[in-house]
């Protein structure tokens, strides 16, 4: 879109791209997202579920489910769509068969069900529904992940074969800048590239409900932090007492005992 549109649904307005000095600004929607493939760093480093990546993949595969278990990473806050600073994350739907394998899942879930949350903010924002799903990164290279995240959508996950294409297009827009033509954006010049497609597995009834457990989790995780002091539950008497009062008091506390004391010395 050539003018900025602002989300109803909470999702930001960014500059998506401006190709020449007298071309028009494009603006497309984002949906920020505070911890995704984070949450694998944490369990490696944070936890040591895991001693790499692809061993939390692998131990994901071998369960193939969460077995109920769902995690919500808000380790510091949500962002879109709730912008709620005071979530904490957390790990929910524990049972004593839980392992670290349905952590593992859950976690790669968790980077799933929150790409269907921005996406459903940006079908309502936009009204109209992607087909499709085109994902870069590193984290592409986690087919279970990629998997995951088509069951999820419920639409098919697309994968190319050069997995950093968000850098690649950044270095294209710059080497065709005006006066530079190191590359062309010419569609008819650029060499096609070889995709992988991941298509949903799962029917949309489970899709649906594995997705409401997920929103059950997040308003678990909501209203974590406070500003209010941390007290101890127990209710004292000082405390409802005015400190000048409380002062008074105890010094006439310990006049009366000496006076008492004294007269009983006689």
């Amino acid at each position: 879109m050539t003018k900025p549109a602002f989300s109803e649904h909470g999702l930001v307005t960014t500059v998506a791209y401006k190709l020449g000095r007298d071309k028009p600004v494009y603006y497309a929607l984002e949906g920020s997202v505070a911890i995704a493939g984070a949450v694998v760093r944490w369990l490696r480093d944070n936890l040591g579920i895991a001693k790499s990546s692809d061993e939390v993949e692998k131990l994901a595969a071998d369960v193939g489910t969460s077995y109920g278990c769902y995690f919500v990473p808000a380790f510091s806050g949500l962002y879109a769509p709730y912008w709620e600073p005071s979530a904490r994350g957390i790990i929910c739907g524990l049972t004593q068969f839980t392992n670290k394998k349905h952590i593992a899942f859950a976690a790669l879930e968790a980077v799933c069900f929150q790409t269907r949350e921005i996406l459903d903010a940006m079908n309502k924002d936009c009204g109209i529904p992607l087909s499709q799903l085109q994902v870069d990164g590193g984290m592409t290279n986690n087919k279970i992940l990629m998997q995951l995240q088509a069951d999820i959508l419920c639409i098919p996950v697309v994968k190319p074969s050069m997995p950093e294409t968000t850098a690649l297009g950044a270095a294209m827009a710059a080497g065709a800048a005006e006066g530079v033509g190191v590359w062309s954006l010419n569609l008819d010049d650029l060499t096609a590239v070889t995709c992988e497609c991941f298509e949903p597995k799962i029917n949309p009834e489970e899709s649906e409900y594995r997705y409401s457990r997920w929103k059950k989790a997040v308003k678990r995780s909501m209203g974590w932090e406070t500003s209010e002091p941390q007290g101890n539950g127990e209710t004292s008497i000082f405390c409802s007492l005015p400190l000048g009062f409380f002062i008074i008091s105890s010094l006439l506390m310990l006049i009366g005992a000496k006076y008492i004391s004294g007269n009983y010395s006689k």
